[in-house]
């Protein structure tokens, strides 16, 4: 649909937040607690912190959750049964203050559970979930969003986008129609406006190089010892793929006690050295380098290849979180001169 523009004030995006409530709808935004910021459950505007550069974890887990059932069993004494997660229980969600890069991580994620199989439980989620993304006016030396095609005002993956022009106003950009029916049913909470020049409230973040160029560099690239180097101090702890908003790596785990058990879905990481162990104790991936050569791969080349969407928005939560600071904007950047 066409990008709808409006005005909504800080007033009124508390009274949205009231009515979110009113309706049922759970909504999740930036939180600080205990000196970390995270998405948390809100009833109130005033919970919010609306000046983070990014949150600890991305809003994937409101999709995609750290752990989930799937499906339960019983065993008899000649059959099994097997009881479907209710995906009819799921609540309305609303994730309100997700930055731009974070919006954006919904699409390859919804292209990992769709593409060749439509994920019943992960679209389900995706379905209930509105994104209302409020743009960055600031950035750290961690972001990259404008070097892999998004950019500190993206409008894509969100529903509406918010843009800061005040104090107390935000430029509001309409963008799907799950906005839309945000907007058609609290219509006396925005007002009118022209079109609006949004890039002088932006931050600036410096395009160091493109998606494009890195898929292209990795085609003569499999065998370099650029791997070796880069992965010198990895030490395998999976923290980069667990706050990633576009990673979908995944594990499955049955819990049972006697003739009863459940399915669970965890997350998983490629950087992990049990990810690829065989059975027979033969691992494709054993060395470090390769996993990591492996990541780049599958969020530049394969993923690419696979769903026609690169699998990497440049948050740099990786680079924050990596306990032994490594940085995969300087890595990208080495491999699209190389």
């Amino acid at each position: 649909m066409e990008i709808l523009n409006k005005l909504l004030d800080k007033n009124a995006l508390s009274g949205l937040i009231e009515r979110f409530g009113k309706e049922g709808k759970e909504v999740y935004a930036p939180v600080k607690e205990n000196g970390i910021i995270d998405f948390a459950k809100i009833n109130s505007i005033d919970k919010i912190d609306f000046e983070c550069i990014a949150t600890k974890q991305s809003a994937k887990s409101l999709v995609f959750p750290k752990v989930e059932k799937i499906l339960s069993f019983e065993k008899s004494f000649d059959d099994i049964s097997v009881k479907n997660v209710d995906i009819s229980s799921f609540p309305e969600v609303v994730a309100l203050g997700t930055r731009p890069c974070d919006a954006a991580g919904m699409i390859p994620l919804d292209a990992i559970f769709s593409t060749d199989y439509k994920d019943e439980i992960f679209n389900a989620r995706l379905k209930k979930l509105t994104v209302i993304s409020i743009s960055c006016k600031k950035a750290d030396e961690y972001c990259f969003c404008t070097s892999v095609n998004g950019n500190p005002g993206n409008t894509a993956g969100s529903d509406i986008l918010l843009t800061a022009i005040s104090d107390s106003a935000y430029f509001a950009e309409i963008v799907t129609e799950k906005g839309k029916a945000i907007l058609d049913a609290n219509a006396d909470l925005f007002k009118d406006t022209d079109a609006f020049d949004k890039k002088p409230h932006l931050a600036e973040v410096k395009q160091e190089f493109t998606a494009e160029a890195i898929n292209e560099k990795l085609n003569n690239l499999f065998d370099s010892d650029i791997w070796d180097k880069q992965a010198m101090r990895c030490v395998g702890c999976g923290a980069c793929a667990f706050v990633c908003p576009a990673c979908g790596c995944f594990d499955i785990q049955d819990e049972n006690k006697g003739r009863k058990g459940v399915r669970y879905r965890c997350w998983d990481s490629c950087g992990f050295g049990l990810f690829t162990l065989h059975t027979s104790g033969h691992n494709p991936r054993e060395k470090q380098s390769q996993r990591w050569r492996q990541r780049i791969f599958h969020k530049f080349s394969y993923q690419m290849v696979q769903q026609k969407q690169f699998g990497c928005v440049g948050c740099g939560r990786c680079s924050r979180t990596c306990p032994a600071d490594m940085n995969i904007a300087e890595h990208l950047k080495e491999i699209s001169v190389n």
